[in-house]
């Protein structure tokens, strides 16, 4: 390439250094030259992608500390109680069956109804017995006729006795044909009142008050009568007061009969609840022990008995029972929603020294207005995780922020947290 002098010029009051113009040859490369358009272009796209990958890229934000609330456990004077699940049971149930068979003529009661002691139930066709009984009495008239007859003889042959117009032996015979007489009587006047007796079974009534079940045959039928044969028309529970049947162990068995050692014999009483009710509104007391331990489960039966005027609980309910030990005591409590339950039990998130959470296990006992008892496991001081438990997650940063436990007041005030006289837990004898 060249260039001509005038076009690069030496600056004005500078002379130029060859006279005459001066032509400068530049010889070019055309290897660097393409070099060069290949590098320039690269080196623009490295610096291009690393400040879009790391130029541009703004350090993340510090996600904000989880706020979750901790409380001390609320300490309280309760009274123990241990728990139970159990049934209830008819405090009579009574199988309705004939003592006599014969032909199912009527049913008098609908299916269900409460039926009252004496209430006529179903009768049986009563003409077979009505004949029998007639034919019975029949024959007590018979016996008592020759008996009239055996007497006048007899009376009239001691008459002629002294005028020896009679043998001493014919007289004997005589009286003792009176005798056989007379128990021929009470022979016949025996079957006619088992007659009657049969003639009344065929009107079957109910031996109990109750709730009656329904029947098993419809008129028409043909029953069966006998003790312990006859055949089942139906079955009548009664229902108030009703049986509320539960198994204790014979851990506790032990630990009740020698707290009642030193108590008194009053009954004791049991609080009860049904599978749908959030408070034990049924109330009770036991009334019967069995005699022995099953060594099959290791339990024993027990019974309370419970009020039911309105007639709402029915034979074969499952309940919640709870039987007071009567021994007040101080007692932690947190709300039932910080217990956690998983494979290894029951278990509280607490706050530990260095301010992160731990889950503890715990020993809990019954539920008092809303709060959990906690047996064993924490200590007055635990700082207790009760709500916020969503917020923690590994490597979240956590705020914890101090709050009380107030309790659930509820319309029913429990009766483990009324205070009481002090007492001892018991059984029937």
């Amino acid at each position: 390439m060249f260039f001509k002098r005038n076009e690069f010029d030496s600056p004005a009051g500078v002379p130029s250094a060859g006279g005459d113009s001066l032509v400068v040859r530049l010889q070019g490369r055309p290897a660097a030259r393409r070099i060069a358009l290949v590098l320039v272009p690269a080196v623009l796209v490295l610096a291009l992608a690393y400040y879009l990958l790391v130029g541009g890229k703004q350090p993340a934000a510090a996600m904000p500390p989880a706020q979750i609330a901790v409380a001390y456990p609320l300490q309280r004077n309760i009274v123990e109680y241990d728990e139970f699940t159990g049934r209830f049971e008819p405090y009579r149930s009574v199988e309705i069956r004939p003592r006599v068979s014969g032909q199912l003529a009527g049913i008098h009661f609908r299916d269900g109804d409460y039926v009252q002691q004496g209430q006529l139930l179903f009768t049986i066709d009563p003409r077979p017995f009505a004949a029998a009984l007639a034919e019975a009495q029949a024959r007590a008239a018979a016996a008592r006729t020759a008996a009239a007859l055996a007497r006048a003889e007899l009376a009239r042959a001691l008459r002629l006795l002294p005028d020896e117009a009679v043998s001493r032996e014919e007289v004997d015979n005589l009286r003792a044909t009176a005798r056989s007489a007379e128990a021929n009587i009470a022979a016949a006047e025996a079957v006619a009142r088992q007659r009657a007796l049969d003639l009344e079974f065929t009107r079957v009534r109910a031996p109990i008050s109750g709730k009656v079940s329904y029947r098993r045959l419809d008129p028409g039928s043909q029953v069966s009568g006998g003790n312990g044969a006859g055949t089942l028309l139906t079955t009548i529970n009664a229902v108030d007061p009703i049986y509320f049947t539960f198994d204790v162990s014979e851990g506790l068995l032990l630990k009740a009969q020698r707290d009642r050692a030193a108590g008194s014999s009053a009954p004791q009483q049991v609080d009860i609840r049904l599978q749908d009710e959030p408070d034990y509104r049924w109330h009770g007391q036991v009334d019967f022990t069995d005699n022995g331990i099953d060594p099959n489960s290791g339990t024993i039966r027990a019974r309370a008995v419970v009020a039911n005027g309105a007639r709402f609980l029915t034979p074969g309910m499952f309940g919640s029972m709870r039987l007071s030990t009567g021994r007040p005591v101080t007692a932690l409590l947190v709300p039932d929603s910080a217990v956690m339950t998983d494979q290894a039990g029951k278990a509280v998130m607490t706050i530990g020294k260095n301010g992160q959470p731990t889950p503890i296990p715990v020993q809990v006992g019954p539920v008092v207005d809303g709060l959990r008892v906690i047996k064993s496991g924490i200590t007055p001081g635990t700082k207790v995780v009760i709500r916020g438990f969503q917020r923690m997650m590994p490597g979240v940063p956590i705020e914890p922020k101090l709050t009380k436990i107030v309790p659930e007041r509820t319309a029913q005030v429990s009766p483990a947290a009324l205070p009481q006289a002090s007492s001892s837990a018991r059984f029937a004898n």
